[in-house]
């Protein structure tokens, strides 16, 4: 279960790290990544001292995981060996969306800064929530820098009333904490088949989104505030 005093010092990332640790999908790719690995080492040594030239003529040192053929091959900074195929940590960073070596999902400690770096998420099609979009439009024949004050203006008219109605926006991670957290008890209630009152059934829903690649919505938000 998750414990609030842990959750109440999260950074950004961590919280992401939170969700995605959950996620069924994932757990099953770490197991099958780590037994991979594991097998790797023992034929061939553990890093920094393994024998490389031998280790990458193995056809299981390359991505992707058995059972993950027809999910294609995510690309990314660092990942591409000099046969062209992508290593195995690499590919399994690249396709949840990290850039270091893949982390065990029943570790009991948050990683630290040096142990996860996330990629960039790319920004979303349109907002989640319909009454946080703001269509504006622009005349590319007129000068922009009046017409950029004006929209700054509806932007931030639109945010204070959202706020005046209960909204959070702009979204930030000590607004979001206490939801996150009972997200998260919601989540490990349901793992651990604990009883829940019905009402809680949106809020499991909405958590169970957040594990399914909701979290990359964390990381659109600001890392420090």
């Amino acid at each position: 279960m998750s414990d609030d005093g842990h959750c109440a010092s999260l950074t950004r990332d961590q919280w992401a790290w939170e969700f995605l640790r959950r996620n069924p999908a994932y757990q099953a790719d770490y197991r099958q990544f780590i037994a991979l690995w594991h097998a790797l080492e023992a034929d061939y040594g553990a890093p920094p001292h393994r024998d490389y030239p031998r280790w990458k003529l193995d056809p299981r040192a390359y991505g992707p995981l058995p059972g993950n053929d027809a999910l294609g091959q995510p690309t990314g900074e660092l990942c591409i060996a000099d046969n062209d195929r992508i290593l195995l940590e690499c590919w399994m960073g690249a396709k949840w969306g990290f850039y270091k070596f893949p982390l065990d999902p029943q570790r009991a400690t948050p990683p630290s800064a040096d142990e996860l770096a996330w990629r960039p998420p790319a920004a979303p099609a349109v907002p989640a929530d319909p009454a946080c979009r703001l269509d504006i439009s622009f005349d590319l024949s007129l000068p922009l820098p009046p017409q950029l004050e004006a929209a700054k203006f509806r932007l931030v008219s639109r945010a204070t009333e959202l706020r005046r109605n209960g909204l959070a926006a702009p979204k930030t991670v000590a607004n979001q904490r206490a939801r996150w957290m009972q997200m998260l008890r919601r989540l490990d209630a349901e793992a651990a088949d604990i009883s829940v009152c019905d009402e809680d059934g949106a809020l499991l829903l909405e958590a169970q989104a957040m594990v399914h690649g909701g979290y990359l919505d964390i990381l659109r938000l600001a890392a420090t505030e």
